[in-house]
């Protein structure tokens, strides 16, 4: 168990011991091997427990959870959000429970869920800053684990874990793609993909770092430095500069370089805004 516990710690971003922390605990092995490894680091764990309601067996989570928070000495905090059964359910569950959290509660994302959640990006058409995922860092200090990594944890330390059925139900995207796609994938390269995946977005997420320090010497405004700098640039100021909060599509945004070379006078950008080019300044207004 030792070695297990001396393997595993050094690949978590964790803060100095001694600091104060929240965890997100659903009962499942990732959350629950979250737990340990904090407390085995040192730090002065909270858990936090969000009951969403949705399965019929809810309820019992904290059945399996409270007596690992005892086992471990922390304080075990249990809150019950509404989320109503329809369309976007796991978008708006993610939301409730996040509403509910504290702001700088930790996660136990492994690799595992970094590679599903690049191939979800990919699929809603993300470039470089979507494929990029998940950032490592304390909020998510397990990310360079595998999920493979906490089951054997939680086994070796004989904890019962959660099974949330709602996990295996194929009509939610990441399901599909963990029990359908990416096995089917790692058959067809005769390989893990995993690390690849998560490989690549550490690069693109350095790629877009610098990008952005970049695109962020640039005056989005001024149409003549604009179309002067590269694309990749161009876009980026762009988005920077008309994310309220979300960054317009890239329709609007090559739009909007239209405006800027000239091309057009105005353009649409939704909201009742506009575009316009007036002495090679781009202006935001409202629609006339």
């Amino acid at each position: 168990m030792s070695d297990l516990i001396t393997e595993l710690l050094p690949r978590c971003i964790f803060p100095p011991p001694g600091t104060p922390v929240s965890c997100a605990v659903s009962g499942g092995a990732d959350s629950m091997a979250l737990m340990v490894l904090a407390v085995k680091h040192g730090l002065c764990v909270t858990a936090h427990h969000i009951n969403h309601s949705l399965r019929h067996d809810s309820d019992d989570d904290v059945q399996l959870i409270a007596p690992l928070a005892k086992r471990l000495d922390i304080e075990l905090v249990v809150q019950r959000v509404s989320v109503g059964h329809g369309a976007n359910l796991e978008a708006r569950a993610r939301s409730a429970r996040y509403g509910a959290l504290p702001l700088d509660v930790m996660t136990g994302h492994t690799a595992d869920d970094q590679a599903e959640t690049i191939l979800i990006n990919l699929m809603r058409g993300a470039a470089t800053q979507g494929l990029s995922a998940m950032a490592p860092s304390v909020s998510r200090p397990l990310l360079q684990l595998r999920r493979a990594d906490t089951h054997a944890l939680c086994t070796a330390l004989e904890i019962s874990v959660v099974h949330d059925y709602t996990n295996d139900d194929p009509s939610f995207l990441r399901n599909n793609i963990r029990h359908n796609l990416l096995p089917i994938m790692n058959d067809m390269s005769q390989r893990d993909l995993v690390p690849i995946l998560t490989r690549a977005a550490n690069i693109m997420r350095d790629d877009n770092e610098l990008l952005e320090i970049l695109a962020g010497a640039l005056d989005p405004t001024d149409a003549v430095a604009l179309t002067s700098a590269p694309l990749a640039l161009a876009r980026r100021a762009l988005r920077a500069w008309l994310s309220d909060p979300y960054p317009p599509d890239h329709a609007t945004i090559e739009r909007i370089l239209l405006v800027a070379n000239g091309a057009r006078l105005a353009c649409d950008i939704g909201g009742g805004r506009e575009i316009r080019r007036s002495k090679q300044r781009l202006v935001l207004g409202f629609v006339r």
